[in-house]
Formats: structure tokens, sequence, C-alpha cells
């Protein structure tokens, strides 16, 4: 196993903020790239190579919605170090990624340390229409595919009703232009980034939190897209020594 660590999480990041206490982003600040870029994307890559169906999928439905989030993406990779010219796009580490329309997660997942989620409003509920997840923390993409909120967040015990009405108020109400971002906090003693595990058998969190010598930290944001409402869900993934 490889280990890929970064140096520290970013400044911003320090305390706690849970859902739903989430906090403004400026408009470009949905993908960030850090000092694990090209680690992360080599193992991204693997997984993209070697399990794909268990790291992509999309309904087919949602292709138009995918597409616009890539080119969304197009617009802020330039001021983050990568370069594009015509359909290809010459990343930090070096590698040439040629884009392809056809299959925008995909792409995206080639390009950026951000594991993407599209969730679109079905009858009263945000659903999950397609990700590129290769840095799942303790569940399966295969369990939540078509799933609405409620669905996606079983069985975490804190989600109850109150709070599952709550969450689906922000994604109803987020703006296109005006991202919101969170962070969570989860302690691992193993610091492998792809850590898929079912719903029926959850995660035991050890109390001794001594015993575990990696701090795993998501930043997560809420960002809607003007032309087809889709609402994506970007995760980056800090791992770092306790």
């Amino acid at each position: 196993m490889t280990v890929i660590v970064q140096n520290t999480l970013p400044p911003e990041m320090d305390g706690e903020t849970a859902l739903p206490g989430m906090a403004p982003a400026r408009a470009d600040d949905w993908l960030r790239l850090d000092d694990a870029y090209a680690a992360q994307m080599q193992r991204r890559l693997s997984l993209l190579d070697g399990q794909l169906d268990d790291v992509l999928w999309m309904d087919s439905t949602a292709l138009d919605a995918a597409l616009e989030v890539l080119e969304a993406a197009l617009g802020v990779l330039p001021a983050l170090g990568f370069t594009i010219v015509s359909d290809r796009v010459t990343c930090p580490d070096g590698r040439i990624v040629s884009l392809d329309r056809a299959a925008p997660l995909l792409t995206l997942g080639q390009l950026v340390q951000e594991d993407i989620c599209l969730l679109r409003k079905q009858g009263a509920e945000h659903v999950l229409v397609g990700a590129v997840l290769c840095f799942p923390a303790s569940w399966r993409l295969a369990e939540k595919a078509g799933k609405p909120l409620v669905g996606i967040h079983e069985p975490v015990v804190e989600y109850d009703t109150d709070l599952a009405r709550r969450v689906q108020r922000l994604f109803d109400g987020v703006r296109a232009g005006r991202p919101l971002w969170r962070f969570n906090r989860l302690w691992y003693d193993d610091p492998e980034l792809h850590q898929p595990r079912s719903a029926t058998s959850p995660r035991r969190i050890s109390p001794d939190r001594a015993a575990a010598p990696y701090i795993r930290s998501e930043r997560q944001c809420v960002v809607r897209m003007p032309i087809s409402d889709v609402v994506v869900f970007s995760i980056h993934t800090y791992v770092v020594r306790t």
C-alpha cells in the first residue's frame, strides 16, 4: 500500500463545522489542488483503470448535466495551474488528458483531486444521478446510486428526520455562483484513500483516537449548475498524520 498524506490541513479546516452549518465559498473555490495532487491522481487513475464499475456511475439522463459540470470545471482549472489547449489539458503533474465530452465524469476523474457527485431534484428530494467516487469514506457508490439524500445517509444515526429536512432545505437554497462548503474530521488507522464499506457493515470508530494515527478530513462543497439546475457535491480528501 502506498501511503499518501498531505503535509497539513488548510487553515480554515482547523475547527469543526458540521452539516448543515455550512459557510459561503467563492464561486471558483469548489476545486482545489494541494501537495498530494500527483500521488492522489495516480491512485485515482489506478482505480479508474482497474475498478471502474466501483468508482464511476451515471444515470443516462444525467449526461447533459455532467457535461455542464465538466465545462464549469474547465473554467476553474487554469487558475490552479492547468493549461488547456483545444481538447487537451496539461495537468500540474505533467500528464496530458484528452477531453472526452461523451464521458464527462470519467474525464473529471482524470483531472481533479475531488470526487464529484451529481444530485438532481426529483419530487421532494435531491437524488444521486451520477458520481465519480474514487475515495469513499466508508460507503459504496453502488449502494447509493439513484437514491435520495435520506437513502444516501443510511445508516448514519445522526441523520434523523429533522437533520434530513434541514439538509434538503440547504440543497434547495444553494444558488448558482454562490457555493457553500463544510468539512468533516474522521480518525483512521489506515491512510488508504479508497475505503468503500457496505451500509450493512458500518465502520466501528474506536474511542481511543490516539490509536488512529491519521486524520481524514473532507472539504465538501455544494454547487448549483445554472443551466441543468443539478447540484454538485464535491469532496476534496485530506489525509494527515496526527
